[in-house]
């Protein structure tokens, strides 16, 4: 579909659409990357991924090469854990000799990266879960800002605002281009969402069953059964909410917070990353805590990325539409005393 809607990220992004495929840990690869970019929109090559430096390169390569030189982004998760974010400097470094220059980072503000990626020229999307910290985020330089609501999968914040008081709250607070997700996955949404103010959308869950995700088939089948009830929120007790898929490992979790269990060795054998990515390639849904936000429930049907972002488009316009055929004929007119 030919562009609809010209926005402060379009422009930014050098983007058709004003659609992000925000990094999704195991699965946001050159393949799903390429076709988010490729259909119009952006995507993100999450760094920790390829915890290897010359298999993140490859990946840069191999992504490249699918765009046909198209720019694309880079997701950079800043843990709160000692240690944990040591393996970003050298992927900092491939990337920006990659000739990468947009970046999605995400978790600890972005410090001590701020100076390499202003240097090169990097375009830096810092994502959060309240306007609090967006306003922090704006005051430290970055270009422009993505704003998660409760409704989200993985870290919707410890608040729990929802995605529809995040987007007026935010146009209210911020100068810079900001995007919003949470339970994003119809294009009324998308059109709403600009409407209140927001430059772009950012969509997580709902792009899961995208043929070009490499998880096995299997799971991408469980997504499309969801509905919005299918999520649990857990690890709250530990000040890091996150919102999963409703399943064993997820209930187990829970069990173990409702009994007041505070040693964190309890939980690793249900909340470890690599039991993410064994679900993901074995297609046992219910096995490690996965993210899933409350947009499955538009997730519909297992097809590619320009198919679902075609869809969307097709949902945004209709959106659109609406409300100029709702608009008073007065008020349309411009003639409102």
């Amino acid at each position: 579909m030919s562009q609809l809607f010209k926005t402060r990220i379009t422009d930014l992004f050098g983007i058709e659409h004003p659609l992000l495929c925000g990094g999704l840990m195991w699965l946001s690869d050159a393949n799903y990357v390429a076709a988010s970019v490729n259909a119009g929109g952006m995507g993100f090559i999450t760094a920790k991924t390829f915890p290897d430096p010359e298999a993140f390169r490859a990946e840069l390569q191999k992504c490249r090469e699918l765009t046909g030189g198209k720019r694309f982004g880079v997701n950079l998760y800043l843990s709160m854990q000692p240690g944990s974010n040591e393996m970003l400097h050298k992927h900092v470094d491939i990337m920006l000799a990659e000739g990468v220059d947009l970046v999605e980072t995400a978790g600890m503000p972005p410090q001590e990266f701020l100076g390499d990626l202003k240097s090169a020229g990097v375009i830096i999307n810092h994502k959060v879960a309240s306007i609090k910290h967006a306003k922090k985020a704006e005051t430290l330089g970055v270009d422009a800002i993505t704003i998660v609501g409760a409704e989200c999968g993985g870290h919707p914040g410890l608040d729990l605002v929802g995605t529809m008081v995040q987007t007026a709250a935010a146009a209210q607070s911020l100068t810079i281009p900001y995007i919003v997700g949470g339970g994003i996955g119809h294009g009324s949404q998308v059109t709403a969402a600009l409407a209140m103010g927001a430059d772009a959308v950012v969509m997580g869950s709902r792009m899961t069953v995208s043929e070009e995700i490499w998880a096995h088939r299997a799971y991408k089948d469980k997504v499309v059964e969801a509905s919005e009830r299918d999520t649990r929120l857990i690890m709250s007790s530990f000040r890091n909410t996150y919102r999963a898929f409703d399943n064993e490992d997820a209930r187990s979790v829970s069990k173990l917070e409702n009994e007041g269990v505070t040693d964190y060795e309890e939980y690793r054998p249900y909340v470890a990353g690599i039991h993410q990515k064994e679900a993901y390639t074995s297609g046992d849904w219910n096995k490690g805590v996965l993210s899933l936000g409350q947009s499955a429930v538009f997730a519909t049907e297992v097809k590619p990325v320009a198919g679902i972002f075609a869809d969307i488009l097709a949902e945004a316009k209709a959106a659109a539409e609406r409300l100029d055929a709702l608009r008073f004929p007065a008020a349309a007119a411009g003639r409102v005393a």
